[in-house]
């Protein structure tokens, strides 16, 4: 992501989004919380504690597919877009869990597929359809997170697809070679996240011109100017025996060609840069298709057609993957922001019907019920896009798509129960201070890394991140120096492992400037948390700048040593603190700088004898000291740290004490 000259991330949003954000926040806080409470009953009426519907059904899911994947359990295992849809839905609950083993089931899935020379088994860029693109993501999830390179060449082929892939006149990718001139719904959900996604990690930011396009021409050309509603396929020619001779649009609306669209628009903005103009672009998109789709949506089930325009017509029935989709891009679109809380009640009635409609528990197993296995326009036996066509598909049990969809739904839907301490705040993490940078893996450009919010390997705080914004706040970054006014608006500041001659060049060290900029924005009320790291690692002078304004010293030396994968020598109690860490007990810190505490600072955890975690309350606001970074993602996503221990809790308990002690703007 790149920014104007002397423009950090912060400070865009800050300039651009914030003042907005805040209004918006203020204007509609009553109707939100009101929704949110009532949607929140109507989720955890039949359950205490939640029960997670996501995991049910991804255990399912594990349980028929265990090594490979057979769109028909039995059948060779394919390259399938089906098998992607499941599997993002397991990677957003290893978001939510912390726990290794969806990961595990992620990584083992696609290497079945994935050769060591980045390989795709079974797949062929010459054939040109887009519905292989999708499983991409799961690559750049891998190589984000394991660093490996098969996956970048494997994402790297998908991506050179793209270049070559035929295209409409107007620049819109063709579903497939074989439906030549056609644009269809699922399409964009199938090439577009997976393209914005490599466009941001790979620096590609004229990629997302192209991806606005995508979005835009679908709408252009397939969207009903009376109903708003979006047809399956469009064909430039016309040529198609479906393809209305006047407008190229094929006959009908169907259900889940709406939710492909709609997830493939909340997937794709997760990627676009803060001031992209494309980005307001699929908002509005988003915006429209909202209010058409909820207008068809049954009043009384909350749930959808399979041709969701015809209610009345005879053998239309209620679809599991297409209601599944739409409250997946309704429900994600509210927590985004792109969509306005009032569509939670929709989400919320969607979500009670399938539930009652769609999901039994069979001979101890949770089953998905009500899924169409296939629709499509053209091809051999030929599909006309007639309603009669659309009702002679078969409906089963467990079909990979609807899976998928209802595990990304039910994603969503956890999220929306969790409490929301961080609605409207902002955490904001230092990159001035630790800013470094590597060669880019099988690239020119040098990249920022360690102790960052995109950051997906073991370095990185991408689960810290996900952890603060699972509560409602959102996360900013700071890539200058502290002062009053870049402060201004943040809620909790994050200043982790400054960096000395070792990790940069030229390393930013804390001034007695930035110290008091610093001091003076936590007096008036800011929340503070310092993550140092020991001697060898870390600056801890340049710490001490800073810290000292607090009462905290850090100590230059070595604590909590361990040897090899003898984990249990780096247990830290945290039961001393139970009321910043009511879940988390057994934590793992290695290696860490031990603490000297005055007034105003209070040691809340110790070993040996040794000051571990101290706080201070300074002034109107709060400041939490350790000598390690320890929330990064090697010790809080499950990977490598056997299951007892609690990092993942105490970084959802630190968060949860962090936005709580934050005062309201």
């Amino acid at each position: 992501m790149t920014f104007p000259p002397g423009r950090s991330e912060w400070a865009i949003i800050k300039t651009n989004l914030w003042p907005k954000l805040k209004t918006t926040l203020l204007n509609d806080m009553k109707k939100l919380t009101t929704i949110f409470f009532l949607t929140v009953t109507c989720f955890t009426a039949k359950a205490q504690p939640i029960h997670s519907y996501a995991q049910d059904l991804a255990t399912t899911a594990m349980k028929i597919w265990p090594d490979s994947f057979s769109v028909k359990p039995g059948n060779p295992a394919k390259w399938s877009y089906d098998q992607g849809v499941i599997l993002k839905g397991i990677e957003g609950i290893w978001n939510a869990t912390g726990d290794g083993k969806w990961f595990r089931y992620i990584q083992k899935q696609m290497d079945y597929f994935i050769g060591e020379d980045g390989s795709i088994k079974g797949y062929k860029t010459t054939e040109h359809n887009i519905d292989n693109v999708n499983n991409g993501k799961l690559a750049l999830l891998l190589y984000e997170v394991t660093g490996k390179d098969k996956y970048r060449k494997a994402a790297e082929l998908l991506r050179g697809q793209l270049k070559t892939h035929p295209r409409t006149s107007e620049g819109g990718f063709w579903h497939k070679q074989v439906y030549p001139n056609q644009m269809w719904l699922d399409g964009l959900y199938m090439g577009e996240p997976f393209y914005a996604q490599y466009a941001k990690i790979f620096g590609e930011d004229s990629t997302f011109n192209d991806v606005t396009r995508q979005f835009v021409l679908m709408e252009r050309h397939a969207r009903d100017p009376k109903t708003g509603l979006l047809y399956h396929g469009w064909d430039e020619s016309k040529a198609q025996k479906w393809a209305d001779k006047t407008t190229g649009l094929s006959p009908n609306v169907w259900g889940r060609a709406l939710g492909w669209y709609g997830m493939a628009m909340v997937d794709a903005l997760d990627y676009f840069p803060a001031n992209h103009p494309g980005r307001k672009d699929i908002i509005k998109i988003l915006n429209r298709f909202a209010a058409a789709v909820t207008k068809v949506q049954d009043a009384k089930t909350g749930l959808w057609y399979d041709v969701v325009d015809k209610p009345t017509e005879a053998k239309n029935y209620f679809e599991a993957s297409a209601s599944s989709m739409l409250v997946y891009a309704l429900a994600k679109g509210v927590r985004k922001g792109y969509l306005p809380a009032s569509y939670l009640s929709n989400a919320a009635r969607g979500w009670a019907g399938i539930l009652k409609e769609f999901v039994k528990t069979e001979n101890g197993q949770v089953n998905l019920h009500g899924t169409v296995s296939v629709s499509g326009l053209g091809g051999t036996p030929y599909r006309d896009g007639s309603f009669a066509y659309y009702m002679s598909e078969p409906v089963v049990v467990n079909d990979p798509k609807g899976l998928g969809a209802f595990i990304n739904a039910a994603n969503e839907i956890d999220l929306l129960q969790v409490p929301k301490v961080g609605q409207g705040k902002i955490v904001l993490l230092d990159n001035y201070f630790n800013n470094e940078w590597k060669k880019e893996p099988g690239g020119s450009r040098n990249i920022p890394f360690h102790y960052i919010w995109d950051e997906k390997d073991n370095d990185g705080f991408s689960t810290l991140g996900f952890v603060f914004e699972s509560y409602g706040a959102k996360t900013a970054t700071l890539k200058e120096a502290p002062t009053a006014q870049n402060l201004k608006g943040a809620d909790v500041y994050i200043v982790v492992d400054p960096d000395d001659q070792k990790e940069t060049a030229k390393p930013n060290i804390i001034s007695e400037k930035d110290a008091v900029a610093v001091s003076d924005w936590v007096k008036a009320g800011g929340v503070l948390l310092l993550l140092s790291n020991d001697s060898g690692h870390n600056n801890v002078k340049s710490m001490n700048v800073l810290s000292t304004k607090f009462g905290i010293r850090l100590n230059e030396d070595l604590f909590n040593t361990v040897e090899g994968s003898k984990f249990e020598q780096g247990i830290v109690d945290l039961s001393a603190a139970s009321n910043i860490f009511p879940t988390a007990k057994k934590a793992y810190v290695k290696e860490l700088a031990t603490l000297n505490v005055s007034s105003p600072a209070k040691t809340i955890v110790t070993k040996g004898g040794k000051n571990i975690i101290a706080t201070a309350n300074y002034g109107k606001g709060t400041v939490f000291l350790i000598g390690d970074p320890w929330l990064y993602n090697e010790y809080t996503d499950g990977r490598k740290l056997p299951p007892d221990f609690d990092n993942y809790k105490a970084a959802q308990d630190l968060a949860k004490w962090l936005l709580l002690q934050a005062k309201k703007k």
